[in-house]
């Protein structure tokens, strides 16, 4: 009964603050929570008339199906290897940018650069995919016009895979890291001035306080962002990467991940809802597991920067 009572004056007292974030927890509730029961599908033979619980199941038949067809490496390999890469690039150059805009004292130079970087993460997927046909179209894209301009071959860049990952994680990169950059500003910003100064006094030089201050300081934001970023390691950018590459099968083998791999499924494969409710779960699986391992190795680390 007292607990019920804190409960309620807890709420009384603070109602403005939980009346704000009612819209944001009802959204969240009904786009997480109330499509668990949905997960079903993956075990039952679903039909739409039927329903969830009226369909007849048919326990790991879709799981079976789907671990005997050869494309489920091959999207799992490219979702984690995609994401690995924009993770990897992303947050180095998210701390390098992030370092050299401390380091320019011009505050009007400093909200420019700040801007420029930051604006790419406004561009809708759409402007995204048509920049990156007029730089890598083959017959008058940019990159085609460079190379004809040197004398050089054309290239049939929408013909090859082998350079789509790279295109992929850069386009990812450059959209992304001006969001990334604020947070890595931020914290630098809150490191002790003190501590610089003291640096200063020692006869440290610029790249020593970089080296030896701020990176350390830095460590538990990276490692933080780094966490949370592994938690959808195998979730591919299906907005970017259809974007880019469309429903082109020539480009397959390498940009395929799991989402655009379902989409196709739903687009073009039928109504298979029990193979592709159980790539969801076998998707949210394994970031469960990687999350749980980088969770662990970080508290090997330093359990202080653990999630959990």
């Amino acid at each position: 009964m007292k607990l019920k009572n804190n409960v309620a004056k807890e709420l009384w007292t603070n109602r403005s603050y939980y009346l704000m974030a009612l819209p944001g927890l009802l959204i969240l509730i009904a786009f997480t929570y109330l499509p668990y029961p949905g997960m079903l599908i993956a075990f039952k033979n679903f039909n739409p008339v039927q329903g969830i619980f009226g369909s007849s199941w048919n326990g790991l038949t879709n799981f079976k199906f789907i671990f005997s067809n050869d494309d489920i490496a091959r999207i799992t390999f490219n979702t984690f290897w995609i994401n690995v890469n924009q993770i990897l690039w992303g947050t180095i150059l998210a701390v390098v940018f992030a370092i050299l805009l401390n380091e320019i004292k011009n505050n009007t130079m400093k909200k420019w650069f700040q801007s420029i970087l930051f604006l790419p993460y406004f561009f809708s997927f759409v402007i995204v995919g048509k920049l990156i046909l007029l730089i890598f179209g083959n017959e008058n894209g940019l990159a085609n016009g460079l190379i004809q301009f040197f004398n050089g071959m054309p290239k049939e860049w929408y013909a090859v895979p082998d350079y789509w990952v790279k295109i992929i994680v850069s386009t990812g990169v450059w959209k992304n890291v001006g969001y990334s950059v604020i947070i890595y500003l931020a914290a630098i910003t809150s490191i002790s001035e003190e501590m610089m100064e003291a640096a200063s006094l020692d006869g440290a030089s610029r790249m020593q306080k970089i080296r030896y201050i701020m990176l350390p300081n830095l460590v538990p934001t990276i490692i933080t962002l780094t966490l949370l970023a592994i938690g959808r390691i195998f979730f591919g950018d299906f907005a970017l990467i259809y974007a880019i590459v469309e429903n082109n099968g020539l480009l397959y083998s390498t940009t395929d991940v799991i989402e655009t791999y379902i989409y196709r499924a739903l687009t073009t494969g039928g109504q298979e809802y029990g193979m592709i409710t159980a790539i969801g779960i076998y998707q949210s699986i394994l970031g469960f597991i990687v999350v749980l391992g980088s969770n662990w190795l970080v508290k090997r680390y330093d359990k202080d920067y653990s999630l959990f």
